[in-house]
């Protein structure tokens, strides 16, 4: 097990290998209000010498502060290419709070990842959801509307996604009619109404889409080779550790 001092604990990768780091949530959409948190969201790039050990790298690690998640780079974008809702859209926050080279090259690979796919993860996403939202009704008599809220702007953003072949995620001038939703102001019948002809409008949206019927995989995969490439060239610090523990006396040399 490693040591809480090590410099590649799942702690510190995220600490000192971060490439892009955003806000998400409510915040990103538009749709923040007093005392909603901020979910924070990033990606870090686990030194290239972690991967020829037999334990390897976490492919994400929650933390170190509340309401912050973070994916290694490369189970990042294999999510982004498989259209994950949740991970496209944190490429497409207008909240980021960091980026280096990498972490910018990446946000400039965004179009990269953006498919037709799309339309299947993200209708997928909002099927499961929107099946849990009529378990609650036929429960408790009505859904949980924050719930509700949110998959209607899922909803929207995958329809404009398709029309226009750009992710939007801040709902704009939908901001008041998304949070009546939320206050639990507007009938269940009518937010199912405009849940389905929300989809029935990314249905229709995605046999004219711009977007192309496949994301880059080769932009994608050079992007990520490149990438490790230059980590395999910079010292491995656990290494750097070990030995100087060695010189040290700390660790008897036989």
């Amino acid at each position: 097990m490693r040591r809480h001092s090590d410099p590649e604990s799942p702690e510190n990768l995220v600490r000192d290998h971060t490439v892009y780091a955003c806000v998400m949530g409510s915040r990103a959409f538009g749709l923040a209000t007093d005392g909603s948190d901020t979910d924070r969201r990033g990606v870090f790039l686990a030194p290239t010498p972690l991967f020829w050990r037999f334990e390897k790298p976490p492919t994400h690690v929650e933390g170190p502060a509340q309401e912050q998640f973070s994916w290694e780079l490369e189970r990042f974008c294999t999510l982004a290419l498989r259209a994950n809702p949740n991970i496209l859209e944190c490429l497409h926050s207008p909240l980021v709070e960091y980026a280096d080279d990498t972490g910018r090259e990446l946000l400039a690979l965004r179009g990269a990842f953006l498919s037709r796919q799309a339309h299947e993860t993200f209708a997928r996403y909002a099927l499961g959801q929107h099946k849990k939202l009529e378990a609650d009704v036929r429960v408790h008599g009505a859904p949980r509307w924050k719930h509700a809220m949110h998959l209607l702007r899922l909803l929207m953003s995958c329809r404009d996604l398709l029309r226009t072949g750009t992710l939007t995620i801040d709902v704009g001038d939908e901001r008041e009619p998304l949070l009546a939703v939320k206050r639990g102001e507007v009938p269940w019948p009518e937010v199912e109404s405009w849940m389905n002809r929300l989809a029935a409008e990314a249905e229709a949206a995605s046999h004219h889409s711009p977007l192309p019927e496949e994301p880059d995989h080769r932009r994608v995969e050079d992007f990520l080779v490149r990438t490790r490439r230059a980590s395999a060239r910079q010292p491995d610090p656990y290494d750097q550790v070990v030995q100087g523990v060695v010189r040290g006396g700390g660790v008897r040399q036989p």
